[in-house]
């Protein structure tokens, strides 16, 4: 079965960097855009950045351009997201998501908290 499992979450000071990565199994890996998305404290999930399928196109919300970077190896089955320049803000959990058709595929998330 479609199974997503994130890694790489947990406490960074602002200014700091982080790491996420998504394994993903059940499914052609190579055949998917995949993107991340987070959800803060009593906010709404949002769209962090996606990637095409080959790795040759990403887009990123406004408030992380600049400073993170979706990318993905298809021989690991893997998407990532480097976190640089972090701040309080982004604290959320992190999600890895795919879509087949009109059906979205979601990992149980990784938490993320910006603070000093």
């Amino acid at each position: 079965q479609v199974q997503l499992v994130e890694s790489g979450g947990g406490l960074v000071q602002p200014g700091g960097s982080l790491r996420l990565s998504c394994a993903a199994s059940g499914f052609t890996f190579s055949n998917y855009g995949m993107s991340w998305y987070r959800q803060g404290p009593e906010k709404e999930r949002e769209l962090v950045a996606r990637i095409s399928s080959a790795g040759g196109r990403t887009n990123y919300a406004d408030s992380v351009k600049g400073r993170f970077t979706i990318s993905r190896d298809n021989a690991k089955n893997t998407v990532y997201l480097q976190m640089n320049s972090v701040e309080p803000e982004d604290t959320a959990v992190y999600y890895c998501n795919f879509k087949i058709i009109s059906i979205d595929y979601w990992g149980q998330g990784t938490q993320v908290t910006v603070s000093s």
